[in-house]
């Protein structure tokens, strides 16, 4: 989709602009672009961070806070945070002090440490789930979690929302055809079965569509963000939620909130703002300062179905939950001083407010353009549309403008502002400033005065 009120060879124009500047801008990123194909499969240790605008990724040289410094030297606010990875800015002391420390003491044993009994209690008091698990990644927290979900209920299925995204677990990466039928998510590379034979998929809000899913009797839990976020940010219908759980609940499908991203809400995600009643919640990225690590947690009920199988069984080590370096030492000590002393209660009090005054400037900006663009804020997450507010992920993905999305990552790169390549998102942090968001306003109302003039 395109926007229908600007000039599309303008943008081309601008963005070949912004091109040509970056690459004048970067030398030493493009050396050791140039330097990393000879070794690295598109230049980069992992595809994606081709995504980035420009020709090639900036190179990075250090991130403190909520600033990046590149090797040319270039200085950026950045909103990105390592897309939720580093919520909790880049470097906080009380993690980099733990990680010091744990490491001259032992990075991984196989054997738990006084550090895991405090992180699996304030799991407790932020999510209220009873009973929590550790693992390397979200990616890893949502296998482990549906392969429990199939176990306890024999079914074999599992139910997403269109244009979801759940890390890489195969079953998830799948959307409804245009003639409603499940099918590959574009770009799914090399999936092992069709996902139609694992995988039932609806739109986000329709709670008709999701009834009649459930209805067929084959789905072992849905697995859903509250909100869907990497998308963009679409927000439930008023009542989503408890008709959600109504719903699962006379089915016989369990429900997985996956609160990755919108861990954003606040301390104990969006599940503990609303008062949300999933019978396991998973959530990764910032838990750990930037150190790979997930949880998932769990009620009672599935506990006590699960115990026989995973924690008295001979071959737990081989039921496909777990991995020889997860939960080690370094990790947990890591998740203990980010929990502990960096994503406080009283963090979310500065950066929800943060977030507020970022789409606040970026509305304010739209409204005087008189564009047909919208803002969306979640916690301490904010991002900006093309379009009115998309309701679920299909309207949301044709809403998608790739080249008007170019130009604006490219042109804020251009002027040390990095937002999230993959959409138009922007995150605060605690180390985030009144500053750094006024900042953006600047460059994204320069970049709507060119793009209108």
């Amino acid at each position: 989709m395109t926007s229908p009120t600007l000039d599309r060879s303008r943008i081309t124009a601008l963005t070949e602009r912004e091109r040509a500047a970056f690459v004048d801008d970067h030398p030493q990123s493009l050396a050791l672009h140039r330097q990393a194909a000879g070794s690295l499969f598109g230049g980069v240790p992992m595809n994606w961070m081709n995504r980035w605008p420009g020709a090639f990724p900036v190179f990075v040289a250090q991130a403190q806070g909520a600033r990046v410094t590149d090797v040319d030297g270039h200085d950026y606010v950045d909103l990105c945070l390592g897309d939720t990875g580093a919520m909790c800015g880049h470097a906080p002391p009380a993690t980099v002090a733990a990680i010091a420390n744990q490491a001259a003491r032992g990075i991984t044993t196989m054997l738990p440490t006084e550090d895991a009994a405090w992180v699996g209690a304030e799991l407790v008091r932020r999510f209220g789930l009873p009973l929590w698990q550790i693992a390397v990644s979200a990616t890893d927290a949502n296998r482990f979690a549906l392969r429990f979900c199939r176990a306890i209920t024999g079914r074999p299925k599992i139910l997403v929302f269109n244009w979801c995204y759940h890390g890489t677990v195969d079953e998830t990466f799948a959307v409804l055809g245009p003639d409603g039928t499940v099918q590959p998510r574009p770009g799914n590379l090399g999936p092992q079965v069709d996902p139609a034979l694992t995988t039932s998929v609806v739109e986000f809000n329709d709670l008709e569509g999701l009834e009649r899913a459930l209805a067929t009797g084959d789905i072992a839990c849905v697995l859903a963000e509250p909100a869907l976020t990497n998308i963009g940010i679409v927000l439930p219908d008023p009542g989503f939620h408890t008709e959600l759980r109504r719903l699962t609940r006379e089915a016989g499908t369990l429900l997985i909130i996956d609160e990755t991203h919108t861990l954003c809400a606040g301390p104990g995600g969006y599940t503990a703002v609303h008062g949300l009643e999933p019978d396991l919640i998973t959530l990764g990225k910032p838990i750990a300062g930037g150190v790979p690590a997930a949880a998932y947690g769990f009620t009672l009920e599935v506990a006590e179905a699960l115990r026989g199988p995973v924690i008295e069984s001979p071959d737990a080590d081989v039921s496909g939950v777990g991995g020889t370096l997860t939960a080690n030492a370094l990790t947990l000590a890591a998740m203990r001083a980010t929990l502990g002393e960096v994503l406080t209660d009283d963090a979310w009090e500065t950066m929800i407010p943060l977030a507020g005054r970022w789409a606040e400037g970026v509305s304010e900006v739209i409204a005087a353009a008189d564009l047909p663009w919208t803002v969306q804020q979640l916690g301490c997450r904010a991002e900006y549309w093309f379009c009115p507010p998309p309701r679920n992920g299909g309207e949301a993905a044709a809403a998608v403008d790739h080249d008007l999305d170019a130009f604006m990552h490219l042109y804020a790169l251009n002027r040390g502002v990095l937002l999230t390549p993959f959409h138009n998102m922007a995150l605060m942090s605690p180390a985030t400033t009144i500053t750094d968001v006024d900042r953006h306003t600047e460059v994204f109302s320069s970049a709507v005065a060119e793009l209108i003039a």
